[in-house]
C-alpha cells in the first residue's frame, strides 16, 4: 500500500497561514489569506450632546402649575383647619338687642338739633370658649341721615355665656345740621308724632380662645326700626322696640376694600 504524503503548511504572506490538503488523493485548493478589517473606520467619534433648552413659555406654564397646586393645597389645609376649628368652638357672633330708649327731649330747628336719650343696651355672647373684649363703643342714633343724638359705653369684657346690660345717655346740645342736607321729612316725622330712628354702634373688639388673642377688629352694630313720639312738655317718650332687628357687621379691610 502506497504512503500518502501530506505537505507541510508554510507561512503566507502578511502573516497568513495557506494550508492544503488532499481529499481521496487530490490536493485541495487553499484558502485565500484573510485580510485585517477595521471596523467602524467611518463613525464619527462620540460627542456628548447639551440637554435640550425648555423654551420660556413652557417655564412660564410649568410655574403657573406648580403656583396652583401650592394655593389648592393651601385652602385645602385652610378649609380642614377651619371645619377641626368649627367642631371644637362651635363659634357664634355676639347677639345686641335695645332694650329700651327713653326721649326725654328734642328740638329741631333748620340749622341745629338737641335731644337726650336714654339708651339701654343688652349683649349677649353664647360661646362657651370664645370671650370678646372690647373697647369703648360709640352711639350715633340717627333719622334719616341726620344725627340727633351721640354717645358711647365704656370698654367691658364680654365672658363666656354672658349677657351684659349697657346703659349709655345719648344727646347733642344744638349740634349743627350739615349744609345741604334736607330737614323736612324729619319735620314731617315730628308733626305726625312718628319719629324713626336707627341706633348705630361702633367700636373695635378683640376675640379670646383659651390663651390665644386676635388683633382688634372693627366692628358696627345697626338697630333699624326703632320709632318714638316726641315728648311734651316735661314728660319722658319710650320709643317702640319690640321689633328692632340689631345686625352685627364685622368692617374687614382687604387692601382698599371694606367688606
Amino acid at each position: 500500500m502506497a504512503e500518502r504524503v501530506y505537505p507541510s503548511a508554510k507561512p503566507a504572506a502578511n502573516g497568513a497561514a495557506a494550508t492544503a490538503s488532499t481529499i481521496n488523493g487530490t490536493a485541495a485548493p487553499a484558502l485565500p489569506a484573510s485580510k485585517a478589517q477595521l471596523y467602524n473606520a467611518t463613525r464619527p467619534a462620540y460627542r456628548p450632546q447639551p440637554p435640550p433648552r425648555r423654551s420660556k413659555r413652557s417655564i412660564c406654564c410649568a410655574c403657573c402649575l406648580w403656583t396652583t397646586v401650592c394655593i389648592l393645597i393651601w385652602i385645602l389645609i385652610a378649609g380642614i383647619a377651619g371645619v377641626v376649628f368649627y367642631v371644637m368652638y362651635r363659634p357664634h357672633r355676639p347677639s345686641f338687642s335695645v332694650a329700651s330708649l327713653q326721649l326725654s327731649k328734642f328740638n329741631l330747628t333748620d340749622t341745629t338739633v338737641t335731644s337726650a336719650f336714654n339708651f339701654t343696651l343688652v349683649a349677649r355672647n353664647t360661646n362657651k370658649k370664645i370671650t370678646f373684649l372690647y373697647d369703648p363703643i360709640a352711639v350715633e342714633i340717627l333719622s334719616g341721615d341726620i344725627s340727633i343724638g351721640s354717645g358711647s359705653f365704656p370698654a367691658f369684657i364680654h365672658g363666656t355665656q354672658n349677657t351684659t346690660t349697657l346703659r349709655a345717655l345719648v344727646s347733642s346740645s344744638a349740634a349743627p345740621i350739615p349744609d345741604g342736607i334736607d330737614v323736612s321729612t324729619l319735620k314731617s316725622s315730628l308733626k305726625n308724632k312718628n319719629l324713626a330712628l336707627k341706633i348705630q354702634l361702633d367700636s373695635k373688639v378683640k376675640v379670646k380662645i383659651g390663651k390665644l388673642k386676635t388683633k382688634k377688629l372693627k366692628i358696627r352694630v345697626v338697630c333699624d326700626g326703632i320709632k318714638v313720639a316726641p315728648p311734651t312738655g316735661n314728660s319722658t317718650a319710650a320709643a317702640t322696640t319690640s321689633k328692632v332687628k340689631c345686625k352685627v357687621d364685622p368692617r374687614v379691610k382687604i387692601i382698599k376694600w371694606t367688606v
